[in-house]
């Protein structure tokens, strides 16, 4: 069975480094995830947490786990919206893949997120994420300003 997921490439002009600085640390996240920090300790089994400030209140905008951790090269953790009316179980938690490859000063952040067709409600939660065909491409941008700004 063919895995129905999302996925959008960038060239951004600096080093895996530096990416991976706007990757995982939560003064950085705020700049391109709609002002959500991250919270994790960045180990595998570890859980992570978008959150951002509400109305003056903590709020958790998403949560997962994480799945494999490879510094500078590879981020795979999983994500759900706790405040979704579906079942808070595994089986419907996506999984988010931030792959990094670098040559000639510039790297290759490649983002792959799914398996809409394993997860409740897969279809309307991969069709709002698709976003008429941009995914993923307007946080990359933000992610490319960034980090180039580094």
């Amino acid at each position: 069975m063919e895995k129905l997921e999302i996925q959008n490439t960038i060239v951004i002009n600096t080093t895996p480094e530096k990416i991976w600085e706007v990757l995982t640390q939560p003064e950085q996240t705020k700049k391109y995830m709609f002002g959500c920090e991250t919270v994790s300790d960045w180990k595998p089994g570890s859980s992570l947490i978008w959150r951002m400030d509400y109305d003056g209140k903590d709020f958790v905008a998403v949560k997962g786990n994480i799945l494999d951790i490879q510094p500078e090269k590879l981020l795979t953790y999983t994500v759900f919206d706790p405040n979704a009316t579906m079942a808070d179980i595994p089986e419907n938690y996506l999984t988010v893949t931030y792959a990094l490859t670098s040559a000639d000063g510039q790297t290759n952040l490649t983002v792959t997120q799914g398996d809409y067709k394993t997860v409740a409600e897969g279809e309307r939660r991969y069709q709002e994420a698709y976003n008429n065909g941009e995914g993923w491409n307007p946080i990359l941008v933000q992610i490319k300003a960034v980090a180039e700004s580094l």
